[in-house]
């Protein structure tokens, strides 16, 4: 969990693609981030869409980044768990230990029907993230961090007593939500890639999970509201549901001045139901100011990124910074350090070592 202070200097994501899309070249578009000073990109994701997912082109861009944190959304009910888990740890060794991971959980008969399986309705959307994120979470924490232990004398390349079983049945484990509604699945594990550069990847869902997914078992929450007037108070709101330990990070829909263009022209057609800021870089920087206060982070979602990313980088990160709202990019750092994150140690490695060192005879 966070330990992040609302006083402190706050994070901007940007999503890049997304409304924001068009085509743009992932390279480009991500370098682009980075340059700006953007703390982290993300990258949307349309189960079915036919083109490469939001995880694939985060990889991609993984080994041409140096700062910038990359947090994919990824699918909870459509996908299988144990391959979201690995690629996702894949995806923090390409990237140097800075990827996350936005799950989502949607209603979609195309993705069912894309999957042969039945569309996923009401509470059990929730419960099939939860129980995705558990599955994950213990996954990443099978092997312990020296399983890796390289012995050319005896040919080993780990120590198999360092790799263990997890062992979770969605239907009956006491770790799922109760009453789990969704297809009951089990996986036994161990995972088949090394514990993740930074033990757990962070874990970020939308608000609106919140309930079905325990907060205690996310990271972050991403907060959006239908206005900018609105959008403090639904901030804070979060932070009372979830407490100091959870980062809460706002989303802004941004249309700005740019190139002769006024924003009220090139916002037209751009509505995706968040609040959404049309104007000035001076007037987003005042409100992304006052913005970073309340929220750890702010993800912004250009209605262009082609443009609106340049103004961004130009105008308003430069003086936020300025100003002391916005933190330094961190250098070699990881997505925990930028959200206060400790690297937590494997649980099973807890266990095993108790389990080592209890007296002949402890326990039952």
């Amino acid at each position: 969990m966070s330990t992040s202070s609302i006083h402190q200097a706050g994070f901007l994501a940007i999503e890049l693609d997304g409304a924001g899309w068009h085509g743009t070249d992932i390279t480009r578009a991500v370098l682009a981030a980075e340059s700006a000073g953007f703390h982290v990109a993300t990258f949307a994701d349309a189960p079915a869409s036919g083109r490469a997912n939001a995880l694939q082109r985060a990889a991609y861009a993984g080994p041409l980044t140096r700062s910038i944190a990359l947090v994919p959304e990824v699918d909870t009910v459509y996908t299988e768990p144990f391959h979201v888990s690995t690629q996702l740890a894949s995806l923090d060794y390409v990237s140097g230990g800075r990827a996350g991971w936005i799950a989502t959980a949607a209603e979609s008969a195309e993705a069912a029907a894309a999957v042969g399986r039945s569309s996923v309705t009401g509470a059990a959307l929730g419960q099939e993230a939860a129980a995705s994120i558990e599955v994950s979470r213990r996954l990443w924490d099978s092997w312990e961090d020296d399983a890796v232990i390289r012995d050319v004398s005896t040919g080993r390349y780990i120590d198999v007593d360092k790799l263990h079983y997890i062992d979770i049945d969605t239907a009956v484990d006491v770790e799922t939500p109760a009453g789990f509604a969704g297809a009951g699945y089990s996986v036994k594990g161990p995972s088949i890639i090394p514990r993740p550069l930074q033990g757990q990847l962070p874990v970020l869902a939308p608000s609106s999970l919140l309930g079905e997914v325990p907060a205690d078992t996310l990271d972050a929450v991403l907060v959006s509201a239908p206005t900018v007037e609105l959008l403090a108070a639904e901030v804070r709101d979060a932070r009372s549901r979830v407490g100091a330990g959870v980062a809460v990070i706002a989303e802004l829909d941004v249309v700005l001045d740019a190139r002769g263009q006024a924003a009220a022209g090139r916002a037209a057609g751009f509505d995706s139901g968040r609040a959404a800021y049309a104007g000035s870089a001076a007037g987003l920087t005042d409100f992304l100011t006052g913005l970073l206060k309340e929220a750890d982070g702010v993800r912004l979602h250009p209605a262009s990124l082609l443009v609106d990313l340049e103004e961004l980088g130009r105008l308003v990160l430069p003086e936020l910074r300025r100003r002391g709202v916005l933190r330094p990019v961190l250098q070699d750092g990881t997505f925990r350090d930028l959200l206060g994150l400790s690297r937590p140690a494997s649980r099973y490695a807890t266990a095993a070592s108790n389990a080592a060192t209890a007296p002949v005879g402890a326990g039952n």
